[in-house]
């Protein structure tokens, strides 16, 4: 099987936030691993992008740490979602911890969005390798989208 794309990924994630509270609270388990790999699919493009084969070892438990840790070899900025991947990483886990959850459909929506800000943060580096720490500003440089820097003048 072909590895998604980050558009890919993002695509797959809005629609899974859009789905409704009784589909995700049926698939709880499933999305949370889904989620998991998706989180592994982004950094693999980074990796790739890098001439890197990406590792299948695992840290902590995690190939997503584990992916992590490599992608950030060499480039300081990457540290910046060191905890996002954390925080993906606790989604699953709470999600798998108790799936019959009444708030359920909210987890998983909290993973699909720490997922997205993975993505956009590390398409905004594959976009824009001076994006730097500051990986909220990431979907603007992905999107081609300005930001306007200058004061209005009277």
């Amino acid at each position: 099987m072909d590895r998604l794309t980050i558009d890919e990924i993002e695509t797959r994630l809005d629609a899974l936030a859009a789905r409704p509270d009784d589909a995700l609270a049926r698939d709880a388990v499933r999305l949370a691993d889904d989620l998991l790999a998706m989180g592994e699919a982004v950094l693999e493009a980074w990796l790739d992008a890098r001439g890197e084969p990406p590792t299948e070892e695992t840290h902590e438990g995690f190939r997503l740490l584990a992916l992590h840790r490599q992608g950030a070899r060499g480039n300081p900025s990457f540290n910046a979602c060191r905890e996002t991947c954390r925080e993906l990483v606790y989604h699953r886990n709470l999600i798998l911890a108790e799936p019959d959850a009444g708030d359920i459909a909210r987890r998983i929506r909290l993973g699909a969005m720490v997922a997205l800000h993975l993505a956009l943060f590390i398409g905004g580096k594959l976009k824009e390798a001076g994006l730097g720490d500051f990986c909220c500003s990431s979907r603007p440089i992905r999107r081609g989208e300005t930001i306007d820097t200058e004061p209005e003048t009277a």
